[in-house]
């Protein structure tokens, strides 16, 4: 397939730059990936689209202030956006200047801090800060909006481009899926039944990339950490045996998933993921999906059309098109059933 088999147009006043005055109150578009059926919903609805004894898998990943801005010894500006910490004063970052970086240069970034670039690791610099750097850019970064949202993070960014479930520090995208909850959601949500477990994937800056290569299978895809907790895996086998779906929250929680499951069976445990979900793939644990709106040729849209279907999803996007639903990090949701021919034979079991 062709990145151009996953583009749609898209009028600029539908991207969502500021989030709605209350999380749950985003519309959400469900498609039935058997037949293609969509349904207009409110994102407080969701409740009705589950089941008792479904389970919710979130990933409780924490979004770092992870944009500065500096400058170079020479006098030139730049900025650092975190990708993650290696060590307490060692970090990978994406770096933007007027001129290229040479190993050895020196940034005088705010605060008084000072960072040095040791070594470069393709379109990343490693540096080293003179200070531990997880309580320096949780003080002095800012919000790592997304490009298409065309603003500097404010003082709302901080509390809202976070979802009210983030535990783990390391992640400079949000889970942008879990931005609509709130704890009125989660409460209606128990009451139905629904059951809630959680696993950890800290999104890079990478996940912004769209693809380069007109191919989609010679795309090669960034690597994330995830972690994925026993108690998740004894989750998933609990609701597989009562009946009930897996629903993740995101992509991120797909991937995740289908990650740990990529030798057949479903195991806990932590590492890195560079897995690329495309059509043809055969999902072994996940059965069914709460995501948002993707940018056209992505690797998150693609992952979706391999979930649902591509006609059927880019069909469900020009309906949300027509009805003006707002779209990506700060927009609107979707809620996905599969189509059936994805789902592999036998469901990986813990």
């Amino acid at each position: 397939m062709r990145r151009a088999d996953f583009s749609y147009p898209l009028p600029a006043e539908l991207i969502a730059r500021h989030p709605l005055p209350e999380r749950a109150a985003s519309r959400l578009l469900a498609l039935d990936g058997a037949n293609g059926a969509l349904r207009d919903l409110m994102f407080r609805d969701l409740a009705a689209l589950l089941r008792a004894g479904d389970l919710l898998v979130l990933n409780d990943t924490r979004v770092l202030p992870a944009r500065l801005r500096g400058r170079k010894a020479s006098g030139g500006s730049c900025e650092i956006l975190l990708e993650r910490i290696l060590e307490e004063r060692r970090i990978l970052a994406q770096a933007r200047a007027s001129k290229a970086f040479r190993p050895g240069a020196e940034i005088q970034l705010p605060g008084g801090a000072r960072a040095v670039v040791i070594a470069r690791h393709d379109d990343l610099l490693e540096f080293e800060l003179d200070r531990a750097a997880l309580p320096y850019f949780e003080l002095q970064g800012s919000m790592p909006l997304p490009p298409y949202i065309d603003r500097e993070a404010d003082g709302t960014d901080r509390e809202r481009y976070q979802t009210v479930y983030a535990a783990e520090p390391g992640a400079v995208a949000a889970p942008t899926a879990g931005l609509h909850f709130d704890e009125p959601t989660f409460a209606r949500l128990a009451q139905a039944g629904i059951a809630i477990a959680r696993l950890t994937l800290h999104v890079g800056a990478g996940t912004f990339q769209p693809l380069r290569v007109d191919e989609v299978d010679a795309h090669r895809m960034h690597a994330e950490r995830f972690r994925v907790p026993h108690e998740t895996v004894e989750a998933i086998g609990a609701a597989c045996r009562r009946g009930g779906r897996v629903v993740a929250v995101g992509t991120t929680v797909v991937r995740s998933l289908e990650a740990a499951a990529a030798g057949g069976a479903l195991a806990a445990g932590s590492g890195e993921t560079d897995i690329f979900i495309q059509p043809g793939h055969r999902f072994r644990v996940v059965d069914a999906l709460l995501t948002n709106f993707h940018l056209p040729e992505s690797t998150l849209l693609i992952l979706v059309a391999a979930f649902a279907g591509r006609e059927r999803v880019l069909a469900a996007y020009h309906h949300a098109i027509a009805g003006r639903y707002r779209f990506f990090s700060y927009g609107d949701a979707m809620f996905v059933t599969p189509d059936p021919a994805v789902l592999a034979a036998r469901k990986a079991q813990p």
